[in-house]
């Protein structure tokens, strides 16, 4: 008997030019990629022969307790390849909202993927699982979030978990978590896990973990928490374009006043950029035209544990880390006036320590010659 014949995956710029883009708009998306991955110049030429080279990746896509957010980010990416070809292409193997077939079909796609390419594929996950009442808030085709996890989890090669739903738990763990919604890498045991948190993630940051697992075959580094530290390495705080007005001890107090409409700080509003690691100032949305604080409105910290029983969203955080052991905004921004204040008076003293040593010095140069012309 024959044996089956496995049909050959091709690679991304296969699936590039089969879509009818250009080897330009190729190197672009390369190029691109390797910008947010922070990758240097030198390094560009690997992601391009990876994506030439090597096979499209098989994923399988799974959605528990979740909005679908992190998928409808990841098509609106800024980059029409990423939702165009890397998304498309995934969605051939398994992804409930994407995919074409339904069913008996579409779990069968899921098989597949699982019994051909088993230590190969990569699992991502969309969202929490409940673990209360045996797991029967979230099931799908008879089984439990929990049962369909550690059937796809045995076999991948690696699991990326999307979103903070899947990083943390996110509201749905919110207190008292009543279905006990569980992130995942507190379940799946034994396998290399990569958290990418937000509300929901930034599309070209979830492409660019896919093309870093793509180009070097490999997790890319990741900080304590797991997270991949070429998105996750600074917070929001740093890389905010208010953050002088911070500096300065200039806030927004409501966001109808004057100070809102200069665009000052919003830490007094409940801004948690200070405490938040993402790419969001970096990045960006929208094109890489705007994010949340450009548009006028604090960070969440959607990409932090607990974010949704930290307090409340619009109150102001009453310390964090950063200056000294611990400030408040107020504290800071007196530092920042006394500081000034302090750096003008020793500007003034050493300006006339200096004019007084210069009048000496003519004084006596004026002596001297006064001598010599006696003389």
């Amino acid at each position: 008997m024959d044996k089956p014949t496995v049909q050959k995956i091709p690679t991304y710029l296969e699936e590039f030019k089969r879509k009818g883009y250009s080897r330009k708009d190729f190197l672009k998306f390369c190029t691109l990629m390797g910008a947010y991955l922070g990758l240097e110049s030198t390094a560009l030429g690997q992601v391009v022969k990876a994506m030439e080279t090597k096979p499209r990746l098989p994923v399988i896509w799974l959605h528990f307790q979740e909005c679908t957010c992190c998928s409808e980010s990841f098509i609106r990416s800024s980059h029409p390849i990423v939702a165009d070809v890397l998304l498309d292409q995934i969605s051939l193997d398994y992804t409930e909202t994407l995919m074409a077939a339904s069913g008996h079909q579409a779990e069968e796609a899921m098989r597949n993927t699982m019994t051909k390419y088993k230590g190969e594929y990569i699992l991502c996950v969309e969202g929490s699982v409940p673990t209360a009442a045996d797991g029967v808030y979230c099931m799908i085709g008879g089984k439990t979030s929990m049962q369909i996890l550690e059937e796809a989890a045995a076999g991948a090669k690696a699991v990326i978990a999307w979103g903070s739903c899947a990083c943390n738990g996110c509201v749905q763990a919110a207190k008292p978590n009543p279905t006990s919604a569980t992130p995942i890498h507190k379940l799946v045991k034994g396998k290399p896990i990569i958290k990418v948190p937000g509300c929901p993630p930034i599309g070209e940051v979830m492409a660019g973990v896919i093309v870093h697992v793509v180009t070097f075959g490999r997790l890319p580094d990741l900080d304590a928490l797991g997270r991949p530290k070429a998105f996750y390495s600074k917070r929001v705080h740093d890389t905010c374009y208010r953050r002088p007005y911070y500096d300065a001890g200039l806030y927004v107090e409501s966001f109808d006043d004057e100070n809102a409409k200069k665009g000052y700080c919003l830490y007094k509003v409940g801004c948690k950029g200070p405490s938040t690691y993402n790419a969001c100032g970096v990045t960006k949305w929208n094109n890489g035209v705007s994010f949340p604080i450009q548009s006028g409105h604090g960070c969440f910290g959607c990409s932090e544990e607990n974010y949704w029983d930290n307090g409340r969203i619009y109150e102001r955080a009453s310390a964090f880390p950063g200056f000294g052991i611990e400030s408040t905004a107020d504290t800071v921004g007196k530092t920042a006036l006394a500081a000034t204040g302090v750096a003008l008076a020793a500007h003034a003293i050493m300006t006339n320590v200096r004019k007084k040593k210069l009048i000496k010095n003519l004084e006596k140069e004026g002596k001297e010659s006064e001598q010599e012309l006696k003389s």
